[in-house]
């Protein structure tokens, strides 16, 4: 079993940035994936980015390439977020999400609970 915990959501206006963390607890392997995805009122849950624990590639949705930056820290089982130029748009609960496989759909095994973030224009 894998535990994810979020934290570091906030208000913050357009044009500013954001980091947020994700402490994973459990039985996490340096090949396992870490993601980030979120869910805007009256969305779906959308993917974000993701890489591995042990780093490699890097996936980023087209929304965020250039602004957001995942990071991971495989000693300490940390993954984070780094968001910059943020927008309106970006307001959504963010996930952590950890998986044996890396993949751009919601198909990911292991949640956190989410934390809020929301970007006043």
């Amino acid at each position: 079993q894998v535990q994810l915990v979020e934290s570091g959501g906030g208000l913050v206006q357009a044009g500013g940035s954001l980091r947020l963390s994700c402490a994973a607890s459990g039985r996490i392997f340096n090949n396992y994936a870490v993601g980030w995805f979120r869910q805007a009122p009256g969305k779906e849950r959308e993917f974000v980015v993701a890489t591995r624990w042990s780093g490699g590639n890097t996936y980023y949705a087209d929304s965020v390439k250039g602004r957001f930056t995942i990071s991971t820290d495989n000693v300490k089982n940390m993954a984070y977020l780094q968001m910059s130029t943020l927008k309106p748009e970006d307001t959504a609960v963010y996930y952590c999400a950890a998986n044996s496989v890396l993949r751009t759909t919601t198909q990911w095994n292991y949640w956190g609970q989410g934390t809020q973030v929301t970007v006043s224009s």
